[in-house]
């Protein structure tokens, strides 16, 4: 080869090494981003065109870059996972949204039930949002792209409280929605809602924004009747996780666009469609969807924590009505009565007393509950939120550390462990392995011991848990090897041990039992 060949195959070998580091470098980086930062990337390389239509209802630019990131979800029940409770006038579950019908004990059948909902595809390698409720209990999850191409559905992460789960499929290049930002939205403005409704294929419908921080009591609902948040009693801390800050629209929604997107003028997501208020089980003139600022957060936490870290004020409030005004003798009209506050509490720590009035939340005024509860709700432990509060008369801003679930439980059991560690340990009747790094990868969770036996009598075969379940948390507690699992139990809290983890079916797992059975 002569010497000008060399030289040129050097410098083209060079390059390749070159430009592979640098993708490689990137990618990493590329991995570590939120799915905001990520679609800002995407976006700036794939720009979509679509300019607002305000003044002008023209949609077609919006609906055509839409519609092909929302997604048809299909589900399939085994008879046990199919045995669904009663619907309410506010669609969820059953009735209205495609998840099984016929009422619950009706359900008793020996073939598979099948239902269906929507989603929304946020990422291009196959990040996919829709309703906790789409996918709760289903044994089986496909997603069905609007160009017929269809995939199996890893559930990364759900939610009750917010009503979010986050899907994962294997393809690439996918078609992804814009997320927008919810708090810019303004009543009265034009939004698209897409989905998969009636078992008609992608459908489009346009209205307008009636209303925002709409709380209909449907989660709380729920929470109630799956009992206490915090896996306990009915003496345990009266505090809610529920979270319902709805946008209130009256673009047609109805049974299977649940988990679908709602969108401004110009294609940008604002809200995942979740329920609708109707008395028939159809369109009436109602639907509510999650504001996307706090599906960001949710979802994030899904893929960097593989559960939903949560900040609590710590405390118990009622919203200002005038019969609570007249009976204290308030001249407010806006804010939330405190009526307690839990000892240990971000709120206590900071000087909020009973019978105090919060009135702002970062300098936002509290309208309603679902002000805070949505400004808390996109927050996380550890995070500071400037809190203003009255008490006879005059204001005073304060900030508060907010707290984890684990801080409210202790304040509220206010004990120690009536067993110790070890004997809790054996009990379990389990043996664990630490979960490695290439499986933390593949479930999106940080940390995690594996259960690689369960022996019987033992808690764990009384309760029903599996083989290969990857424990990421013991009582609020992460976990990576046998003595921190032990570690762990330590903190147990009147004999009821709490467990988070993920399943070998890749489903989020919540688990809270008694020591004594």
């Amino acid at each position: 080869m002569n010497k000008v060949g060399l030289t040129l195959l050097t410098a083209v070998f060079g390059g390749a090494v070159a430009l592979g580091g640098y993708k490689l470098i990137e990618n990493k980086k590329f991995d570590g981003m939120s799915f905001e930062d990520k679609q800002k990337v995407y976006f700036a390389n794939n720009p979509t065109g679509v300019m607002s239509s305000t003044g002008n209802p023209d949609f077609t630019q919006a609906a055509a870059a839409v519609s092909p990131g929302v997604v048809h979800i299909k589900t399939t029940y085994s008879r046990k996972g199919s045995q669904q409770s009663q619907g309410s006038p506010f669609d969820m579950f059953e009735e209205f949204f495609g998840m099984p019908q016929g009422g619950g004990r009706r359900q008793m059948q020996s073939q598979p039930v099948q239902a269906s909902g929507s989603g929304v595809i946020i990422s291009d390698d196959g990040y996919i949002v829709t309703n906790n409720h789409v996918v709760e209990d289903a044994d089986k999850i496909e997603v069905v792209l609007t160009d017929k191409r269809t995939f199996e559905a890893k559930l990364i992460g759900r939610d009750p409280n917010t009503d979010l789960a986050l899907l994962k499929v294997s393809g690439k290049g996918l078609p992804v929605v814009k997320l927008g930002n919810s708090d810019n939205v303004n009543v009265g403005e034009w939004v698209l809602a897409f989905g998969y409704p009636l078992g008609l294929q992608s459908t489009v419908t346009a209205g307008i924004i009636s209303a925002k921080g709409r709380q209909i009591g449907i989660l709380s609902e729920g929470q109630q009747q799956r009992g206490n948040p915090f896996g306990g009693g009915q003496d345990q801390i009266p505090v809610s996780s529920a979270i319902e800050s709805f946008i209130q629209t009256d673009a047609v929604i109805n049974k299977g666009n649940s988990g679908g997107a709602l969108t401004n003028a110009s294609g940008e997501l604002i809200g995942i469609n979740s329920a609708i208020a109707s008395p028939t089980g159809t369109y009436a003139g109602y639907g509510f969807a999650i504001p996307v600022n706090l599906v960001k957060k949710i979802v994030d936490d899904f893929v960097e924590y593989g559960n939903v870290k949560r900040g609590y004020i710590g405390v118990t409030y009622t919203e200002i009505t005038p019969e609570l005004a007249k009976e204290k003798g308030f001249t407010d009209v806006d804010g939330l009565y405190v009526q307690d506050v839990v000892a240990g509490g971000a709120a206590e720590a900071a000087g909020v007393k009973k019978g105090d009035i919060l009135t702002k939340i970062n300098g936002k005024v509290i309208t309603g509950s679902p002000v805070l509860s949505e400004t808390i709700g996109r927050a996380r432990p550890g995070d500071k939120v400037n809190v203003t509060y009255k008490r006879d008369g005059k204001e005073k801003q304060v900030s508060l550390t907010l707290k984890g679930e684990e801080s409210l439980k202790s304040a509220s059991t206010g004990g120690k462990a009536s067993k110790s560690a070890t004997e809790i340990y054996n009990k379990l009747g389990a043996s664990f392995i630490p979960a490695s790094a290439q499986k933390k990868k593949e479930l999106g969770v940080n940390s995690g011991v594996v259960v690689t036996q369960v022996n019987r009598g033992g808690i764990f075969d009384y309760f029903g848990v599996e083989r290969g379940l990857v424990i990421t948390e013991v009582n609020g507690k992460a976990v990576n090897t046998v003595d921190d699992v032990e570690t762990a139990l330590g903190a147990t809290q009147r004999n009821i041990v709490r467990l988070k983890g993920v399943s070998p079916q890749g489903g989020a797992v919540q688990l809270s039992f008694p020591v004594e059975y």
